[in-house]
């Protein structure tokens, strides 16, 4: 055991000279035999008043329960205007309960706007590394620029997490990380298969393809004790979204891919949705429940950008034409597919409609330009399924609500590679009204190229997409009234330590366009 326990008799009669009080809540005067805090610190879900603060009391990561007591922990926090908390802006407790793997959210409020914070925790003797978090400016106001990151994709299989290493020390406002922040197959001791070769074996999943609470708890934990990926969560608060892998590759709706029957695969995805917000800086509104996990969200970020986050995956009709890469068939054109849902879609319409932000941004796992991945003499177009490709009519609803809101920046995930390109009609050969990003991974399909093989096929059979880029990395969007700079930032390897990060390319949209300018 890695907490030093009062005696059963002294909990049950309040002895102890207080260190347990009635429901058996342990205080902080407990000695920990490990350091509780391995898991680090995180922020998310910035505000113009404050954020989420969150930790895990997990002394022994990857045993069970973490090697803590089945009791709630009381856990300090603290909120200053200085990196040495010598102004200390907000503190308070919280309970790190067992129900919820000794997780904690804090939601704060009556912090400053558009200003740095410095956050920790503390049980005992025992105090957390110190994160850092930016209030965002209030929805009003004018706001000259805007600076914040995209990330995702992170198999721990695949690679190391260098780029977060070189995320953390971008200074940036927030990051939206897009989904896949676990992977969910079992542990394989050997190099894997990337890009037509055995990549180097780097470091293995633990255990089976996780099912059940204590598996997906184990993962979690097993990716958190990256030291990057700790470094980027505590430089900056993230607005996070999931995407397939949190709870099994490729499922929507109530479907998976193993044909399990719906009410079992329920059952996985509401332990894997528990798991997910146990693990990341949510507030209160996304705590899951018999309906789902709420994501679909919207920030004010002064008047200069309006952020909609999506959810792709729980109100999504499966895939058309057997799902994965496959010839277009009858499918892609079902009237009746759906990607966000009748409801999130007249959610979103209402908020393009206010048109009162300069930008809006558009946080989404998947893509939506609809790429023919032909690379051969393949007679048919080929499109992703698991992406809008597969998905004709709810597509075409998507864009006609940007055309009508203007100014409208997709952001994306899911493909392992860098992509940009314009957003348009009738099947990418209409109108051009808006503009897509698609970011690349932080680790998954390992080291990459500058190009993958193929590619000059696919950009000359799709004039739309207009760079296309295979390394890991992540994006820094810079924005500004009058252009939205996206730089795309890529590191040599992910196979080795230490590798550097450049610039790939900066890619500007005039406001009011949808052009793109490669530099």
């Amino acid at each position: 055991m890695s907490i030093l326990l009062p005696s059963r008799r002294a909990i049950i009669g309040g002895l102890a000279a207080g260190l347990v009080a009635a429901p058996a809540i342990l205080r902080g005067q407990q000695l920990f035999t490990a350091y509780p805090f391995r898991l680090g610190v995180a922020a998310g879900e910035p505000a113009a008043d404050g954020f989420v603060i969150w930790t895990r009391l997990v002394p022994e990561p990857l045993e069970r329960h973490g090697g803590m007591p089945m009791a709630p922990v009381e856990v300090e926090w603290q909120v200053a205007g200085d990196a040495k908390f010598q102004t200390i802006a907000a503190k308070g407790t919280a309970l790190a309960r067992p129900e919820l793997g000794h997780a904690v959210h804090v939601e704060l409020t009556g912090l400053q706007p558009d200003r740095p914070y410095w956050y920790r925790f503390l049980v005992g003797r025992e105090r957390s590394t110190t994160g850092r978090a930016r209030t965002l400016p209030l929805p009003g106001a004018a706001l000259a620029r805007i600076r914040f990151g995209v990330a995702g994709c992170q198999n721990y299989e695949d690679g190391l997490y260098t780029a977060y290493r070189h995320l953390a020390d971008e200074d940036l406002a927030f990051v939206y990380h897009y989904g896949d922040y676990i992977y969910e197959g079992r542990g394989t001791p050997q190099g894997r298969e990337q890009g037509g070769a055995t990549a180097p074996f780097l470091r293995m999943h633990e255990g089976q393809e996780i099912y059940d609470l204590d598996d997906y708890r184990r993962r979690y934990a097993q990716y958190k004790l990256d030291p990057d990926l700790q470094a980027a969560h505590a430089s900056a608060a993230w607005f996070a979204t999931f995407d397939d892998h949190e709870v099994d590759n490729n499922w929507t709706g109530s479907i998976d891919q193993d044909d399990t029957p719906p009410e079992i695969f329920a059952l996985r995805r509401a332990t894997a949705f528990q798991a997910y917000y146990e693990h990341l800086p949510f507030r209160r509104a996304s705590f899951p429940g018999p309906g789902g996990m709420h994501v679909h969200r919207r920030a004010r970020i002064g008047t200069l950008l309006d952020l909609h986050l999506l959810d792709t995956r729980q109100f999504r009709t499966d895939q058309p034409c057997g799902d994965g890469l496959q010839t277009v068939c009858a499918g892609v054109l079902d009237q009746k597919a759906q990607v966000l849902g009748q409801t999130q879609e007249a959610w979103l319409a209402r908020g393009l409609a206010e048109k009162r932000a300069r930008w809006n941004a558009l946080a989404q796992q998947v893509m939506v330009m609809p790429l023919d991945r032909r690379t051969g003499d393949e007679p048919a177009p080929i499109r992703n399924m698991d992406s809008w490709g597969g998905y004709d009519a709810p597509r075409e609803r998507f864009l006609a609500q940007l055309s009508a809101a203007g100014n409208a920046v997709v952001l994306t995930g899911d493909e392992h590679q860098n992509f940009a390109g314009e957003l348009r009609r009738a099947g990418g050969r209409g109108e051009a009204v808006a503009v897509e990003f698609v970011a690349t991974s932080i680790s998954s399909g390992g080291d990459g190229a500058d190009r993958r093989a193929g590619t000059d096929r696919i950009m000359a059979g799709n004039p739309f997409l207009r760079f296309e880029n295979d390394r890991r990395g992540y994006l820094v969007c810079d924005v500004t009234p009058e252009r939205w700079q996206t730089d795309v930032r890529t590191v040599a390897a992910v196979s080795r330590p230490d590798a550097p990060v450049a610039t790939a390319a900066s890619i500007a949209v005039p406001h009011g366009t949808t052009e793109l300018h490669i530099g």
